[in-house]
């Protein structure tokens, strides 16, 4: 009986065109981890693409990896459309095509004779890919517009779901799912290592791989560090994985403006409901006119939390001016903060949103975060 690992490579190597997806909220593990199995395929010379919607947020803290260019934000020209003609009765002596009135017209003359319209026929062609891979989601709806515009496509290709959450839903044909891991790019590692083949992975693939190993620990902080994982990350090393760039890039590039934010939003720090929320608030004389980026407040709470590690939401409240406040609210559980505030009208994803109240800074505190704390009340 064939194992897991060994189920997966067997459909890699049967397959002509691989997508590989990872989730519309941009984990940095999921992207790393993705990053990785795509240069991999592509040096065993699969025909590989790597797809995800679009960031609301900007992505610069990831753009060293390995094969970050590569993504895409929507499937192109994933199935072709196909017109036949039958020409057993007449040949074909020309081809024309125009549009007109939105209408694309075929203008075809026959050799002698002429055709009838039983002769046409038309039929939707293959999906442009035969395997579909993801890795770190939960559900197909986690992969944003990626799914939502091609439904057909996930429903009729085989999947292979990677993920190492109990909450997965198992949506895949092949499921490899791993509580064990603390991590996706750890069983990327694990299956790259089962592979027959024992492909030597590259400083390019390990760089990808131990990047997601350093974001899913916060770089080794975390309290559901492994004596494997510890071994993994020694072996990605010992490939060439380039640690200094990592961590260069991902915690060593911040600017003084970031620092000074990131001093007035532990200044102002408060913890709610038992401990299930934190909550922090910034004026506009602190900001000294300096835009607050998603992805550096993201990277502040990723490396408050590494001390809070029961808080459930932290929200972050930003004066814009005297009538308007900026919200940034963050989940770190499995509450869906998109739904859960969803009367603000938000932008985002289940993780993380963002939305704009027609408030000062003041009155946006006290409703807001009475709001959030009666809600998490009723979760409870």
């Amino acid at each position: 009986m064939l194992t897991i690992e060994q189920q997966i490579f067997k459909q890699i190597e049967k397959a002509k065109n691989i997508l590989l997806v990872f989730p519309m909220e941009w984990e940095g593990d999921s992207v790393s981890a993705t990053l990785a199995l795509f240069t991999y395929l592509r040096k065993i010379e699969k025909t590989v693409d790597i797809a995800a919607a679009k960031p609301d947020r900007e992505m610069n803290a990831l753009s060293f990896l390995p094969g970050f260019n590569e993504i895409k934000n929507n499937l192109d020209h994933l199935r072709r459309f196909i017109v036949s003609l039958d020409i057993s009765k007449t040949k074909v002596s020309q081809i024309k095509y125009i549009v007109e009135n939105n209408q694309l017209n075929f203008i075809v003359s026959p050799e002698d004779g002429w055709f009838e319209p039983q002769d046409v026929s038309s039929k939707a062609g293959e999906f442009l890919y035969d395997l579909i891979i993801t890795i770190g989601a939960n559900d197909l709806e986690s992969l944003g517009n990626i799914y939502d515009q091609n439904v057909e496509f996930f429903y009729k290709t085989p999947i292979i779901n990677i993920a190492c959450q109990a909450a997965n839903e198992e949506f895949g044909q092949i499921n490899f799912i791993d509580l064990n891991c603390v991590g996706t790019s750890e069983m990327i590692y694990n299956l790259l290592q089962a592979d027959d083949n024992k492909l030597i992975i590259n400083e390019d693939i390990a760089t990808g791989l131990l990047g997601g190993i350093i974001i899913k620990t916060r770089n080794f902080k975390t309290g559901n560090l492994t004596p494997r994982t510890l071994l993994i990350t020694s072996e990605l090393i010992s490939l060439g994985a380039r640690r200094e760039e990592i961590v260069n890039r991902l915690y060593r590039s911040r600017q003084m403006s970031d620092l000074k934010i990131w001093g007035k939003i532990l200044n102002n720090l408060h913890l709610e409901d038992g401990g299930d929320l934190a909550w922090s608030w910034i004026a506009k004389t602190d900001t000294q006119n300096h835009e607050i980026a998603e992805d550096i407040l993201r990277d502040m709470i990723d490396e408050l939390m590494t001390n809070l590690p029961d808080v459930k939401i932290v929200l972050i409240l930003v004066e814009q001016d005297f009538t308007k406040t900026r919200m940034f609210v963050f989940s770190l559980k499995n509450t869906n903060v998109l739904d859960l505030l969803k009367n603000y009208n938000p932008k985002g994803t289940v993780k993380n949103i963002a939305a704009d109240i027609n408030q000062d800074l003041n009155t946006a505190i006290t409703e807001i975060v009475g709001d959030i704390k009666q809600k998490l009340d009723k979760l409870k």
